[in-house]
């Protein structure tokens, strides 16, 4: 009895601190090239590396923002993040050339964050050697998010409790 004692307290004790587990619906979401096609050279740092388009399927009328991160698992250095941008308005589609900078007001109002390049908004793919995977996550979040500048793991953080869709697109890149 006295060694089922330890095990009863840390099974009450892992009970009580389960969080929650939310189930997040999926969204579609396209763009100019394929689930795992190859990104138009027109949209990376060989290109005019400006953001393509994005269509996003199915987005729910709950919706109240929209995040979007763009990450590169192949880079060297680790994972490589070429774009942060939230605070987007709940649209279906977003229009190729977004502008940079910390805050835009067309195509429409949003906040991008510093990417790995070091600038704010959309920087292409531009992998030093070889064919990487850029993907496309994408947030649709039930709230708008405090008005300030987020690094990227801020933002994760912060729509913590609020996503209530998720959708992404991978495409790939090489040189």
């Amino acid at each position: 009895m006295k060694r089922l004692i330890p095990v009863l307290i840390c099974i009450l004790f892992l009970c009580c601190i389960q969080k929650e587990v939310v189930e997040v619906e999926k969204i579609e979401v396209k763009s100019v090239f394929e689930e795992g096609g190859t990104i138009p050279k027109k949209y990376t740092c060989d290109g005019e590396d400006i953001s393509p388009p994005l269509e996003f399927v199915g987005i729910s009328k709950d919706a109240k923002s929209i995040a979007i991160i763009v990450e590169d698992p192949d880079a060297p250095i680790g994972v490589f993040t070429h774009w942060i941008i939230y605070n987007i308005p709940p649209v279906d589609k977003i229009p190729e050339g977004i502008p940079k900078g910390k805050k835009i007001d067309k195509p429409f109002s949003a906040r991008q964050a510093r990417n790995d390049f070091g600038f704010y908004g959309y920087g292409g793919p531009c992998p030093p050697s070889g064919v990487h995977r850029y993907y496309f996550k994408v947030y649709v979040l039930d709230t708008v998010l405090e008005d300030r500048e987020y690094t990227k793991n801020e933002l994760l953080k912060a729509i913590e409790g609020h996503i209530i869709q998720y959708g992404e697109i991978m495409g790939r890149y090489g040189r």
